[in-house]
């Protein structure tokens, strides 16, 4: 196997629903996606649980890395021959797209509550591991699967490279935006991307947009902030997340407490265990979750049963919308109730929250700090984009919050403790 990279004889063309068509001109990438961790990625969903809501959201994790890849190759295409970019940095940046997302688990911000994992980790764990990934990446020389690495944690001392992968306006967003509208069939994700592109400029830390350009990434901002409160956060599908939780969190205690499972758990064990290998966290994917609730939905444990029926013919919780003074005042009596009727609370009846920051300017020293959009305005001097946009000035720093309640209601209207139930359905009706 050769070192280095060199172009492909001819160049390798996927098509895509998205952008159209998708290059690859490079030895390096094409070997890249070949690899088995790789395509693991066509078996884990970009969205999780919200197929239960949007049916069109089949997508996988495979589909948006090449998409993030393909919007970086037209970045770099724009970057060629401009004042601050470096072109042997072509590659890095390349293969930082595709690989950004090769960490994530199944059903992955819900599995990595459980189980106290996190898909940055796994990332890097695969790519500095003894991987195929790792075996590709080496042949660009043996630091080069660190460098892939540092920008994907954004440690890396080129800001420039990080901020086109990771920033309030890079790749990976650009690309998930649209990606997600168009599988979920909504409309409130699309933007001029094309437009975007070509008034992006790289400067030695970051990248900035030509300020004629500014109503564009207007749209795109606020295209992220409704998807984000009308498809991300949808109620149904965060109802799912919480059964999903719920079915994880119950196999793991019954696992713990010696449960003899009809059939053991094995892919699980690890994770029940909490002793992980590399291994072992790439043979799970969601076929294999799906699998294992399918089983439990057979299982002696009622309540296992019940939770995997119900994710598996979407038979999920109901919700109302809830605050403080509820918590204060109603909560520990409405646990009693769940348990007089004997439906056990720490499975039935759940608080969530979802909340989300659609753009923000600098703060230094907070725990995140997020690096501003920044235009380049006529005199070549920077401007914060919401200093010069009314628009995006009216939701920047405002961070909206909101909390849910979920609980199967179907129980609530069953025969038996009819007293009981209506003094729940009362307090829940507020």
């Amino acid at each position: 196997m050769s070192r280095g990279n060199t172009m492909l004889k001819e160049e390798k063309v996927f098509k895509d629903p998205v952008h159209r068509y998708i290059h690859v001109r490079d030895q390096l990438i094409w070997d890249l996606i070949g690899t088995k961790e790789f395509q693991r990625l066509r078996r884990v969903r970009q969205l999780g649980t919200t197929f239960l809501t949007f049916h069109g959201a089949e997508h996988t994790r495979f589909n948006h890395s090449l998409g993030v890849y393909e919007i970086m190759r037209r970045m770099i295409e724009i970057f060629k021959g401009r004042p601050h970019w470096n072109e042997d940095d072509r590659l890095l940046c390349l293969a930082t797209a595709l690989l950004h997302d090769i960490g994530h688990g199944p059903f992955s911000h819900s599995f990595e509550k459980v189980f106290d994992t996190d898909h940055e980790s796994w990332t890097r764990a695969i790519i500095m591991g003894q991987t195929e990934v790792n075996a590709v990446l080496r042949r660009m020389g043996d630091e080069f699967p660190r460098e892939v690495s540092e920008v994907i944690e954004k440690t890396h001392p080129n800001k420039l490279v990080v901020s086109m992968i990771s920033s309030q306006i890079d790749a990976d967003r650009m690309d998930y935006l649209q990606r997600d509208a168009f599988y979920t069939g909504v409309s409130y994700g699309h933007f001029d991307m094309e437009r975007i592109l070509r008034v992006m400029r790289p400067l030695d830390d970051q990248v900035v947009i030509k300020s004629t350009g500014m109503h564009a990434v207007e749209d795109y901002i606020m295209s992220r902030y409704q998807m984000y409160w009308q498809v991300y956060f949808h109620p149904v599908t965060r109802s799912a997340e919480v059964i999903l939780n719920k079915i994880l969190r119950r196999a793991k205690y019954l696992y713990l407490n010696g449960f003899v499972f009809k059939q053991f758990p094995t892919h699980l064990k690890p994770f029940f265990d909490g002793d992980i290998s590399i291994a072992d966290y790439l043979k799970l994917d969601e076929m294999i979750i799906f699998y294992y609730f399918q089983v439990w939905e057979e299982e002696q444990d009622d309540i296992l049963a019940d939770l995997c029926g119900r994710f598996l013919h979407r038979r999920l919780f109901q919700y109302v919308e809830f605050n403080q003074h509820f918590i204060m005042n109603e909560w520990a009596g409405l646990q009693e109730r769940f348990k007089a009727i004997g439906v056990d609370p720490d499975y039935y009846l759940v608080i969530d929250f979802s909340s989300d920051l659609p753009y923000d300017f600098y703060r230094p020293g907070e725990e995140e700090e997020r690096m501003p959009i920044h235009l380049l305005m006529n005199d070549r001097k920077l401007r914060e984009l919401s200093r010069q946009s009314d628009v995006v000035e009216a939701i920047s720093g405002k961070k909206r919050t909101d909390h849910k309640l979920y609980y199967p209601s179907d129980i609530l209207y069953m025969p038996g403790q009819e007293n009981e139930k209506r003094e729940i359905l009362e307090i829940l009706s507020g």
